[in-house]
């Protein structure tokens, strides 16, 4: 694959946390949303954007993509030479690494890129003008995912947005159900464009509040297990009139999934 040289990558230096498994409840929601179009793919070819000090999570996305295409490629993009230097001994055939940023430097159109624990430093104002650089890398059918997730990835939040886009499709919250008291406690774990709204008045709160008033409600389902309690929640959170996507197979992994337009 051939590199595209930039006098200067788009973007700083994250602070390169990173744990084998960490993306794990993203990476298995992106082999279940994009799965329809990396099958169609002429070429398959993935980015992860930001993967941090060392190369575990790229390799795991690969791992978890090769369920729908055997041939899939993974490129790594990190705006630290360093990082790139140390991730080279992992590099091969349908992996590699290059030096980068917001910019993606390759000459191919990514189907998807996963960019996440990225944005998460900067202002919310530079957010838009990310997405936009991001998507407008994207081959036509390709997918955007980016958002954040706690030091271990038991919680998650990321948004999806389509090539060439620079609003999000959906919004999904991802959390391990064993650990959750308050689905709202989960808000300082929210994507950059969201954290600072989670106040009166925005959606976002307001979907907070009425989700920690469904989770109450179907507590009496915990008798068969915290899954069956988060199932209940999802199905009269949608009766309420939420627009909760797919269904109980997404909601019994501690998922929940809404349109943008509704956060």
């Amino acid at each position: 694959m051939t590199s595209t040289r930039v006098a200067r990558p788009v973007g700083v230096v994250t602070r390169g946390t990173t744990h084998p498994n960490r993306l794990r409840r993203v990476d298995r929601w992106i082999v279940h949303a994009t799965a329809a179009d990396l099958r169609r793919s002429a070429d398959p070819l993935v980015v992860d954007l930001g993967y941090g000090a060392a190369a575990w999570t790229t390799r795991d996305l690969r791992t978890q993509l090769r369920s729908i295409r055997d041939d899939v490629r993974v490129v790594g993009i990190e705006i630290d030479p360093e990082r790139v230097a140390s991730a080279q001994p992992w590099a091969d055939d349908t992996l590699s690494f290059v030096r980068g940023g917001f910019e993606i430097p390759i000459s191919a159109e990514p189907i998807v890129i996963r960019a996440f624990n990225v944005l998460r430093q900067y202002d919310e104002s530079a957010v838009v003008d990310a997405w936009s650089r991001m998507t407008s890398r994207l081959c036509r059918e390709g997918w955007l995912i980016e958002g954040t997730c706690d030091e271990l990835g038991r919680h998650a939040w990321w948004v999806s947005l389509r090539a060439g886009q620079s609003t999000p499709v959906s919004l999904t919250l991802s959390t391990r159900l064993a650990d959750l008291q308050r689905p709202s406690d989960l808000a300082e774990r929210l994507p950059k464009a969201l954290i600072h709204r989670n106040v009166d008045g925005e959606a976002i709160h307001e979907l907070l509040v009425r989700l920690d008033k469904h989770w109450a409600s179907a507590a009496p389902h915990a008798a068969f297990g915290v899954r069956q309690r988060w199932i209940a929640a999802m199905r009269s959170l949608r009766e309420s009139g939420v627009p909760v996507l797919d269904g109980p197979a997404r909601w019994k992994l501690g998922e929940l999934t809404v349109p943008w337009n509704f956060s």
